[in-house]
């Protein structure tokens, strides 16, 4: 007949303390379970096994030969599960270490997110971030990410999402620019202006404002650059060769110095979403990743730097 040697540690840890504590009563203790309950585990591996492993008498135990054989190999697993155990529950509750694999999104997170990572590391020294700066939505169980850090609306998903910041779509323009153009006072003005046009944008051609009655107001642009890159967008703007049509995050440091400045203000643009981070699941989360989301949220609802 084929024997069953399915793994049940119950049974293995039951037999260890027998073969330490000499007596089921002694093993019942370290256990902290009744004697009969020990009794039962060990013959329960014994009829898994097909072998006897120890000879009980009134007063004490003894192992037979293949209890002792059996009991050199299984000891050092069972002390190897345990300190697994012991460092899985370090990781998801301890102090927060090892290696963080984060998706950060290319632009924000060179501005924006980089140095706020590297206060991080100063302030956890035993965790390792291992950043990736791109704008493709990468699959997080898939590919291995602890967490990523996405802009905009989010879809429909099984990930956990929580939200870090706000963001707001604007308008600007360089000073140098308004002196020769004039300042639009109204959308339809946009029609006659220089207009930077980003192709990530759906239906680029096209700035969406909304109505004060919620409805959209659609306004056809164009102008004389048109590029996939934000930035290379801004810095026209700054070179006076147009309008930007751009996220605050984007221009939070030309706003600051001047070089751009805000038009239409009193209108509001469509928009969408805010900025978030996402995490395959909140149950058994690892320390590191329950650091660095808490630690970020704080940072950005305390004030974002581009503000």
């Amino acid at each position: 007949m084929q024997q069953s040697y399915d793994l049940d540690v119950a049974e293995i840890a039951a037999f260890v303390a027998l073969a330490e504590a000499g007596s089921f009563a002694a093993a019942a203790a370290r256990l902290g379970r009744d004697p009969t309950i020990v009794s039962r585990r060990v013959q329960a591996l014994e009829a898994r096994l097909g072998v006897r492993l120890a000879e009980r008498t009134t007063r004490q135990v003894a192992l037979t030969e293949a209890g002792t054989a059996y009991l050199g190999r299984v000891r050092p697993l069972l002390e190897a599960l345990e300190e697994a155990n012991s460092e899985a529950a370090e990781i998801a509750h301890g102090d927060p270490q090892g290696r963080l694999r984060l998706s950060l999104p290319a632009s924000f997170g060179r501005m924006w997110l980089a140095p706020l990572i590297a206060e991080f590391l100063e302030q956890h020294p035993r965790i390792r971030v291992e950043a990736e700066y791109t704008n493709r939505f990468v699959d997080l169980i898939g590919e291995g990410f602890d967490a990523a850090v996405r802009l905009g609306a989010l879809a429909d998903s099984r990930l956990i999402a929580r939200k870090i910041a706000s963001r707001r779509r604007m308008l600007c323009a360089a000073p140098s620019y308004l002196a020769r153009a004039g300042i639009p006072a109204s959308p339809d003005d946009l029609e006659r202006h220089a207009c930077l046009i980003f192709t990530g944008k759906p239906n680029p051609n096209q700035w969406e404002f909304l109505r004060p009655d919620g409805g959209q107001w659609i306004v056809p642009v164009d102008g004389p650059l048109t590029c996939d890159d934000a930035e290379a967008l801004v810095a026209a703007g700054v070179r006076g060769l147009g309008v930007v049509y751009a996220n605050d995050w984007l221009v939070g440091r030309q706003l600051q110095a001047g070089s751009l400045v805000p038009i239409l203000e009193d209108w509001s643009m469509a928009d969408e979403g805010a900025i978030y981070i996402v995490m395959p699941s909140r149950q058994g989360l690892p320390s590191k990743t329950r650091a660095f989301t808490d630690w970020l949220a704080v940072r950005l609802n305390a004030g974002a730097p581009w503000l």
